[in-house]
């Protein structure tokens, strides 16, 4: 049975090259200027839901309505910045968050397609390796190991039902 090729593309050299030049200026561009978090940092600051973000939208507002309202000690100079450098860093993220679920995605399908055209490709080396076609039986007894789940029994192996995660990464 012939197999459904979910998504066909290929990347030039030229391709690669321009998509590994533009990540590398991204990194330099944002170098010195971003943090990386530890695990427990993360926990410890987490991220500002919807509401609180309209909490500080909202505070912004009337600290620049009555700047004689807001506490000495609050620097609103560097809250200003930082208000500015989160909303453009926020713009930027959710532009490269939609690139990277395309070419997720995009790899979804790649990954479905190699994986069920693998599993075709096992199939008939079983069945030739049955058939005593020279040379097969060492693919096969190769590829076998990735179906037991048992040291004696060997499984046929089945196309997943609409599930990634037992894809090759």
């Amino acid at each position: 049975m012939a197999l459904d090729n979910l998504i066909s593309l290929s990347f030039s050299d030229d391709d690669l090259a321009a998509i590994d030049q533009a990540i590398l200026a991204i990194q330099a561009a944002l170098s010195g200027k971003t943090i990386n978090l530890t695990p427990e940092q993360r926990q410890q600051y987490g991220r500002i839901a919807e509401q609180n973000k309209l909490f500080v939208n909202k505070a912004k507002s009337y600290m620049e309505q009555y700047p004689n309202l807001a506490p000495a000690f609050l620097n609103k100079d560097e809250f200003d910045r930082d208000y500015l450098a989160r909303e453009q860093i926020e713009q930027r993220l959710q532009r490269l968050d939609s690139l990277n679920e395309q070419l997720s995605d995009t790899k979804v399908l790649l990954d479905h397609d190699n994986y069920h055209n693998s599993i075709s490709f096992y199939r008939n080396i079983r069945f030739l390796s049955e058939e005593n076609v020279p040379g097969t039986n060492v693919i096969y007894e190769d590829m076998k190991q990735f179906f037991v789940t048992s040291p004696q029994t060997p499984v046929t192996p089945q196309p997943p039902k609409n599930n990634t995660d037992n894809q090759p990464g």
